[in-house]
């Protein structure tokens, strides 16, 4: 009798322990997760976004900008629209991107001042975002195959539980490990560390406020207002997302050279 419930028991738990290892994700689908709840929410996405630039000595500059996002249909791929109401001279200028998993994204500017639509070189994806600390691929996001992704562990930040991910970059960047602290309901990243080749610390984002938006009877956890900080030269952004609203109905042909000279007015309200 010991021996057979000895033997139901080691078979009980070769049943469960498969199902239990299924259930805690990989770094990589961590972070899958992550970039799918901070980037890709709903169908598409409009916010009126507010950027204050404060530099060491507390001097503030500000800008104010429509922001535009659709996903395509299925897989990764997106469309991105910002147009600047402020300070004046931005103002009118637009910015959009194509962007594409796995290739260069295509990416173009509007100056209304020289009426020119510019391409924009996808190497500029990691210049920052009209003189913020944040660069342009932190507005529309990184590849997810574009770092080496590991679980170091889980921890509580604040009220969250967190995942503790580690991302390194594949090719050379400014910076060579990212530290992420990744909700672990809502799996949106609570806080980001960027470290050098040395270990120094050298940039910090952290999402100070966080708000469920609701759209069509779905809930989509967003971050309102985030702050990246320079610890080298002690400037920092913060943005503040106002009016911000899902699943508006934009449509591909929204996202072209024509909107960019004359945008809908609605869009940019």
């Amino acid at each position: 009798m010991k021996r057979l419930i000895a033997l139901v028991a080691t078979w009980g738990l070769a049943a469960i322990l498969p199902a239990a290892a299924q259930e805690s994700p990989t770094a990589e689908q961590i972070v899958e997760r992550s970039l799918k709840a901070f980037f890709y929410q709903g169908d598409d996405f409009k916010a009126k976004i507010t950027m204050e630039l404060i530099d060491q000595a507390g001097h503030k500059r500000s800008r104010v900008l429509t922001m535009l996002r659709k996903n395509a249909a299925s897989g990764w791929n997106q469309k991105y629209f910002i147009y600047f109401h402020e300070p004046g001279d931005v103002r009118g200028i637009t910015f959009m991107v194509w962007k594409y998993p796995g290739k260069e994204d295509d990416r173009w500017i509007f100056v209304p001042a020289v009426d020119l639509v510019r391409r924009i070189a996808a190497s500029d994806k990691r210049s920052s975002f009209v003189g913020s600390d944040f660069t342009y691929e932190d507005v529309s996001g990184r590849d997810l195959d574009a770092d080496t992704h590991s679980l170091l562990r889980s921890e509580r930040l604040g009220e969250r539980d967190c995942y503790v991910i580690q991302s390194v970059p594949k090719e050379p960047l400014e910076y060579a490990k990212k530290i992420a602290w990744i909700a672990r309901d809502i799996y949106l990243p609570i806080k980001e560390e960027y470290y050098s080749t040395q270990g120094e610390l050298l940039k910090v984002f952290s999402a100070e406020s966080i708000e469920n938006l609701s759209s069509a009877k779905t809930t989509y956890p967003t971050v309102l207002k985030r702050t990246m900080k320079n610890l080298k030269t002690g400037h920092r952004t913060e943005v503040t997302f106002g009016t911000a609203l899902y699943n508006i109905g934009l449509k591909d042909d929204d996202f072209s050279e024509r909107y960019m000279r004359s945008p809908v007015r609605s869009w940019i309200e």
